[in-house]
């Protein structure tokens, strides 16, 4: 281990020791405030002027054998951002890797975990400006750029470093096996067990959430000794190749090579994904995108373990509530937030067309329908709140899908387009929501990604209970809410949740929501149905990547 990364491994050890603790706990912790407040006001500040710095002009990286530039990003609330990066040389680069990960798989594993903690530490520090790339690139708005951004990013990467370092501290470095042999002398032979990496990782960035979604491949990856590429969606590169010059500069710092983090950006009408994943060194893939290419990923890609979060019909069951006001209140939130641009966000909500029972007495079908398009309304009445909480639709493929979907059921909340004070240019849309009957299951067990979603006209719970779980056992799901005031209701939901292998979030009226998944405590997806094949984070998504070797011999007496 070089003396740097001692350090860095010496000075981020408590937070190490507290990540596990967490992790085993699964309390509420977090090392990284997601209060802006928390961070110095000056840097706060400064964070639209070193976005604005970054504009229109060349990100420079290490790279290996750069062919072109490649660019093209375009801010969801209306202009071009004109910066253009790198595209390396591909076969170079996934050379010079492997040349790069033997000494970082000799360093050991309190080297890589000091040098994955010092990068998560800088990229905490640089959360406000981090915060401003993914608002531009994504469309998210600016308090969830920061939070999911930044410090809730930054914990699920911490969180699959301390998986990790779980799962590779558990391996002894050596060992005596003494094997008794009766009246001869014990049979003794001497160990040797070693943390070998897979070999390159290759983390395919999303374009909705660019940092949260790619930080536990990275750094799990990273952490067992894996070389990892980092390939941004073309419309929202800036903040995965702010991250990459993080990483490279505290590798380097720490006495290795670069190169074990590299960006290779490439363009829509060039992309460089399958090429990549079929190289015979890539031997770990993590990938957050749509069905067809994950699908295809897993189906092509046969050299290496592929990590798949896809897409999903989310679900919410309603059967009785207390106050139906905080209830709708409360999807009212879930349904607005980045407007529907989650793989949280619900979009199928069943709903017994004879009504349910709430605390002032029975309602009817179309009663809640109306309750929740008027929460909405009234949540999204104040235009400046309104589009801080919607943000901004990340394409035009997106807004063409709202006037798409109008067609598939009866409206009960059209969608809008909302004017943004300071960006007029904004794509910013409420959300659609329509009223269909059970029978249109055409319509509803298709994702609409999106602010799209369907109240479904059910017999009764127990048939909504079932055509939740048909459609998620054919289309998966990432979350799943219910509402119910009978405990033993409350019973099949939760049975229904292992049943289908989906997290269940039970009567939500307050400030938590179904989109919401906390680091250290939830588990996002759970790899148990079609949505996504591994879960964020577990020690399996960690101690999969990396295998032991042992040798052994005889002792040699003394």
């Amino acid at each position: 281990m070089t003396q740097s990364a001692q350090q860095m491994f010496d000075l981020h050890r408590e937070i190490l020791d507290q990540a596990v603790d967490a992790i085993s706990s699964r309390s509420f912790w977090t090392p990284y405030p997601e209060s802006m407040r928390k961070y110095p006001e000056d840097e706060v500040k400064a964070a639209p002027t070193k976005f604005d710095s970054l504009l229109n002009q060349p990100f420079t990286l290490n790279g290996v054998g750069n062919s072109q530039q490649v660019g093209g990003e375009v801010s969801p609330y209306g202009f071009e951002l004109g910066i253009t990066y790198d595209q390396p040389d591909t076969k170079a680069t996934i050379a010079a890797m492997q040349v790069a990960m033997r000494d970082w798989r000799d360093a050991g594993v309190e080297a890589r975990v000091g040098v994955c903690l010092e990068i998560l530490a800088r990229l905490n520090a640089m959360s406000p400006e981090i915060a401003q790339a993914v608002m531009h690139t994504s469309g998210q708005g600016p308090m969830m750029a920061f939070q999911a951004g930044g410090p809730h990013a930054q914990d699920r990467g911490l969180e699959a470093v301390a998986y990790a370092w779980q799962a590779m501290t558990q391996i002894p470095a050596s060992a005596q096996w003494v094997k008794p042999q009766g009246k001869h002398d014990p049979l003794v032979m001497d160990k040797r067990f070693h943390i070998v990496p897979r070999g390159i990782s290759l983390v395919v960035a999303c374009s909705t959430f660019p940092t949260w979604n790619t930080y536990p491949g990275l750094f799990a990856s990273l952490v067992t000794g894996n070389p990892v590429i980092l390939k941004p969606h073309p419309g929202a590169i800036l903040p995965v190749a702010m991250t990459t010059r993080v990483a490279q500069e505290v590798i380097e710092e720490a006495g290795f090579d670069p190169s074990l983090v590299s960006l290779v950006p490439d363009t829509a009408d060039a992309p460089l994904t399958k090429e990549l994943a079929l190289d015979p060194a890539v031997k770990l893939i993590d990938f957050t995108g749509s069905n067809v290419f994950g699908d295809w990923l897993i189906q092509n890609a046969k050299q290496a373990q592929v990590f798949a979060e896809k897409a999903g019909i989310n679900t919410i069951i309603i059967d009785s509530v207390d106050s139906l006001k905080s209830v709708t209140a409360n999807l009212a939130f879930s349904l607005s937030l980045y407007s529907g641009q989650m793989c949280t966000t619900p979009q199928a909500i069943y709903v017994p067309k004879s009504g349910i029972e709430t605390s002032d007495g029975h309602l009817g079908f179309d009663d809640v329908a109306a309750a929740l398009a008027k929460a909405v309304q009234a949540f999204l009445s104040d235009n400046d709140r309104a589009c801080t909480v919607l943000g901004a639709l990340h394409s035009m493929e997106t807004q063409a899908r709202i006037d798409e979907c109008r067609g598939l059921g009866e409206i009960v909340l059209d969608s809008e387009p909302r004017e943004h004070t300071q960006f007029p240019q904004a794509r910013i849309h409420t959300p659609l929501i329509l009223k269909v009957d059970a029978a249109q299951k055409a319509a509803y067990s298709e994702e609409r990604f999106g602010p799209i979603s369907f109240i479904i006209a059910t017999e009764n719970t127990a048939h909504s209970i079932e055509l939740a779980s048909d459609v998620i056992r054919e289309k998966g799901a990432i979350t799943l809410g219910a509402y119910a005031t009978d405990e033993a209701v409350v019973d099949q939901f939760e049975q229904l949740a292992i049943e289908v292998a989906t997290p269940l979030s039970l009567n939500l009226d307050g400030g938590i929501f179904v989109n919401q998944s906390a680091a250290f405590s939830d588990f996002h997806a759970t790899g148990g149905n079609p949505a996504a094949n591994a879960s964020l984070c577990n020690q399996a998504f960690a101690s999969s990547r990396f295998l032991v070797v042992q040798s052994r011999r005889h002792a040699q007496p003394d």
